[in-house]
């Protein structure tokens, strides 16, 4: 008997709603949002957990001191950081290429972001074990509560689908992704499109003439009963819609020529760059679709670097460095681009990840699964130099460390981060419980959506 893994099931599930979302084509309420103007929030999931620690990595003397201290055998060397003017923290050498959007004031960091039900101390954290999200420190448990923040339980449905839900639809979607299905692009009544990161979109693409034959002539029959003519509205629906999106995906844009590499002017050819260059093309073609609201979801893989992150002699180059590398061009060209279209305050691109790594790196070169972590948030209209969140001691079993291997407590709760996100693409105070579930933990108290935007 096949083995068909928890986060495959998903997939399959969400499959069969991305279909379900073909037939809203033609169909629904228009899409909108509070305020004025075209706005779009770009999700860039770094999937296996990425180290922000070494993403972003403090520059101050005393704490640069610790940091080599406690990261051992992973430290960054001075030479290999890129420092960010007035922060106290610099890139990760591989990510120089965002390094000119900081100083347009263009970037923000946001530090010790992490799944959380409730706020926590270090002395809760351990006493209340009930308290922890469910799973911590598991891929598919926190790639789930990271996308559908219930970090308690199970998640069928993510922010960016019950945000679909609440805003309405018709014609293609305005949530999409290039990288599959994904929770975060679920709603609990709308569905996204899932469109490729390459290649070219057809009608059919069954590879058999004769299946596509019979799949055309049905599309189009007549004298059906009600289901059957329902279901071939459906599939009716599905080729307008592949149509419409086809032809803006396969057309050339003006955005195309941002995707190269700066120092050669080789084009880019990574699978984030290519996903990001398609969003560039949706949000280019966004009147084609009516759209005054977009969500994207992106992603990229590879980040569960329990060994060979850095390379021996050289920690600058590596497995983490490849990577960070690769986004930092493709996140730079798609900022280039959405200057160009004179959208860089209209459009939020955000990176998100299971979990940090232990701050403590490993005999292997490499390091393990924790918790805190920290992100780049890029456009939007961002606040000039914004550093949100408090860098954690790096003290090992210190009083951020809920181990004695730097496996920080977030500060600040995932609800916090993206519930700014969420307040600037124009959901409401009214819809924001419903897209963010537990969003009465985090908006009382002295709690709230950090100050993202300017």
């Amino acid at each position: 008997m096949t083995h068909i893994s928890r986060r495959h099931f998903h997939h399959m599930a969400m499959s069969a709603g991305a279909a379900a979302a073909l037939g809203m084509f033609g169909r629904g309420v228009a899409y909108g949002a509070p305020g004025s103007g075209f706005r779009a929030m770009v999700g860039v999931f770094l999937f296996g957990g990425n180290d922000g620690w070494n993403m972003l990595v403090p520059t101050d003397s005393a704490a640069y001191s610790a940091y080599v201290s406690s990261r051992q055998t992973v430290a960054l060397p001075p030479s290999g950081v890129v420092p960010l003017a007035g922060s106290g923290l610099g890139l990760h050498k591989a990510m120089a290429s965002l390094a000119p959007i900081w100083d347009k004031g263009a970037m923000a960091l946001v530090l010790n972001t992490g799944t959380l039900a409730t706020p926590l101390t270090k002395a809760t954290y351990l006493s209340r074990p009930d308290l922890r999200p469910s799973n911590l420190m598991s891929h598919s448990d926190e790639q789930e509560h990271w996308q559908g923040l219930r970090a308690q339980s199970v998640n069928r449905d993510g922010f960016m689908g019950r945000l679909h839900d609440r805003m309405g639809s018709s014609g293609v979607p305005p949530v999409i992704s290039f990288a599959g299905n994904n929770v975060a692009l679920i709603g609990q009544q709308a569905q996204p499109l899932v469109l490729p990161s390459r290649g070219v979109l057809s009608r059919y693409g069954t590879g058999s003439s004769a299946i596509d034959a019979a799949i055309g002539s049905f599309a189009g029959g007549t004298g059906l009963d009600d289901l059957t003519a329902s279901t071939a509205d459906t599939v009716r629906d599905a080729y307008a819609m592949t149509a419409a999106t086809g032809a803006v995906l396969g057309a050339t844009g003006s955005v195309e020529a941002f995707f190269v590499d700066p120092a050669t002017g080789a084009a880019l050819t990574s699978d984030v760059s290519q996903q990001l260059k398609r969003v560039a093309r949706m949000i280019e073609a966004r009147s084609t679709f009516g759209h005054t609201r977009q969500s994207f979801f992106v992603s990229q893989g590879g980040y569960d670097t329990h060994d060979a992150q850095v390379t021996y002699g050289n920690v600058v180059a590596g497995t983490h460095a490849n990577l960070l590398g690769d986004l930092a061009l493709a996140l730079a060209a798609f900022y280039k681009a959405m200057e160009a279209l004179g959208l860089q305050d209209n459009v939020t691109a955000f990176t998100m990840s299971d979990f940090g790594r232990t701050y403590r790196g490993n005999a292997q070169l490499g390091c393990d699964h924790a918790w805190g972590n920290n992100h780049l948030v890029i456009g939007g209209g961002v606040t000039a130099g914004g550093v949100f969140g408090r860098y954690p001691d790096p003290t090992l079993g210190g009083a951020d460390d809920i181990s004695n291997e730097g496996r920080f407590l977030p500060t600040t709760s995932q609800e916090e981060y993206l519930g700014a996100i969420l307040k600037w693409h124009g959901v409401s105070d009214a819809d924001l419980p419903y897209v963010v579930p537990n969003w009465a933990t985090w908006s009382t108290n002295g709690r709230g959506p950090i100050a993202l935007y300017g």
